[in-house]
C-alpha cells in the first residue's frame, strides 16, 4: 500500500525575516463614501421652504402687520398678551388640548384592540385590515364632509335612530354647543384608528410565537399574556402611535374646519382655526402670527414631555 504524505498546515508564525503578510484593509461602507457636500441641494430647498418662512414668522409676531401693508412696527410682547386677554383663545386652546387628549386616548385604545382582535383571525386579517385602514387614506376634507351629511338633522345618523325606535335619541350633532366637539371627536376617531391599528398590528409581528406559547403552558391567561410578554414589545409601537396622534390632533384644522367653522358659536374654535380666521377674515396677521407661535411651542413641549416618559417606560421594559 502506498501512503501519500499529507501537506504540511501552514504555520500561524511567519518565520524569522520572512516579509510580514498583507493585511485585509478594512471596506468603507458605501454611505460612509457618499460625499456631505451631496445634502446641500436638499439643506438649501429645506431651508427656504421651512426655517426662513418660519424665522419670518416668529419675528411678525412681534410687529403690527395686518397681512397688506408695506410698512410694519415693532409692539414687543402686545400681541402676547393680546392673547392672554383674548377669551376666544383662551377657548381655542382648552377645546385643542380636549380634542388631543381625548383623541389620543380613545384612538390608539381602539386601535390597539383592533389590531389584537385582527391579529388572532388569521384568515381574514387582510381584509379586516383594508377594511379598517380604508378611512385613514381618504383626506380629511372629504370625510369631513360626508360625516357632515351624516351629522344633519335630516342626515343618516338621525334617520337611522329614529326607524329603529330611538328618534328621542336624534340630536343636531353639529348644531349643539355642548355636542359638536365630541362630534367631531368622534370622526377624527372613527378615520385614524385604523392608522393605528396598522402601527400596532406591525408590533405584533416582532412579538416571537414561542413566547406567547411558552406563557400559556405556564399558565398566564389572555390578561396576563398580553401585559407580560405583549405589551413590553409593543411600547415602540405605541410610542410612534402616541407621538402621531397627538401632534396631528394639536394642528387639527380641516375636520373642524369643514365640520362646524369652529361653532356653533366659538364652541368648537381650536387654535388653528383661530390662526386662519384672524390672519385671512379679520386681517390681523401678526397675531395670528403670535397664536401660531404659541401653538408650536405647544406641540413641542407636550412632543418632548411625552417622548420623554414613553423612552423611559422602553427602558425599563428591557
Amino acid at each position: 500500500m502506498t501512503h501519500h504524505a499529507q501537506p504540511a498546515p501552514p504555520s500561524a508564525a511567519s518565520p524569522p525575516g520572512a516579509p510580514a503578510p498583507p493585511q485585509p484593509t478594512r471596506r468603507r461602507s458605501p454611505v460612509g463614501r457618499i460625499p456631505f457636500y451631496f445634502l446641500v441641494p436638499a439643506l438649501l430647498l429645506y431651508s427656504f421652504v421651512l426655517l426662513v418662512p418660519s424665522g419670518q414668522g416668529a419675528v411678525l409676531a412681534f410687529t403690527d402687520w395686518d397681512g397688506l401693508s408695506r410698512g410694519w412696527s415693532f409692539v414687543g410682547l402686545a400681541n402676547f398678551r393680546d392673547l392672554l386677554d383674548d377669551g376666544a383663545a383662551r377657548g381655542a386652546v382648552l377645546h385643542t388640548v380636549t380634542i388631543a387628549v381625548v383623541v389620543t386616548i380613545v384612538q390608539n385604545t381602539v386601535g390597539l384592540l383592533l389590531a389584537l382582535g385582527v391579529d388572532s383571525l388569521i384568515k381574514s386579517r387582510n381584509v379586516l385590515r383594508i377594511l379598517f385602514f380604508a378611512p385613514a387614506v381618504m383626506t380629511p376634507v372629504v370625510t369631513s364632509y360626508l360625516w357632515r351629511y351624516l351629522y344633519a338633522p335630516d342626515g343618516a345618523i338621525n334617520s337611522t335612530l329614529e326607524a329603529a325606535g330611538l328618534g328621542a335619541l336624534a340630536q343636531d350633532w353639529l348644531g349643539d354647543s355642548d355636542l359638536a366637539i365630541w362630534s367631531v371627536i368622534a370622526m377624527v376617531i372613527w378615520q385614524f384608528s385604523g392608522y393605528s391599528m396598522v402601527i400596532f398590528l406591525a408590533g405584533l409581528q416582532g412579538v416571537p410565537k414561542e413566547l406567547r406559547e411558552a406563557a400559556a403552558v405556564d399558565g398566564a391567561g389572555p390578561a396576563r399574556r398580553f401585559w407580560y410578554v405583549i405589551r413590553p414589545m409593543l411600547l415602540p409601537a405605541l410610542t410612534i402611535n402616541l407621538m402621531l396622534s397627538m401632534i396631528n390632533s394639536l394642528k387639527m384644522f380641516d375636520q373642524v374646519w369643514v365640520l362646524t367653522g369652529g361653532g356653533p358659536g366659538q364652541a368648537t374654535e381650536t387654535m388653528s382655526t383661530l390662526i386662519y380666521r384672524n390672519a385671512f377674515q379679520f386681517g390681523e396677521y401678526a397675531y395670528s402670527t403670535a397664536v401660531a407661535l404659541v401653538l408650536t411651542a405647544l406641540v413641542a413641549v407636550i412632543s418632548a414631555v411625552q417622548y420623554r416618559e414613553m423612552a423611559r417606560q422602553e427602558r425599563g421594559a428591557r
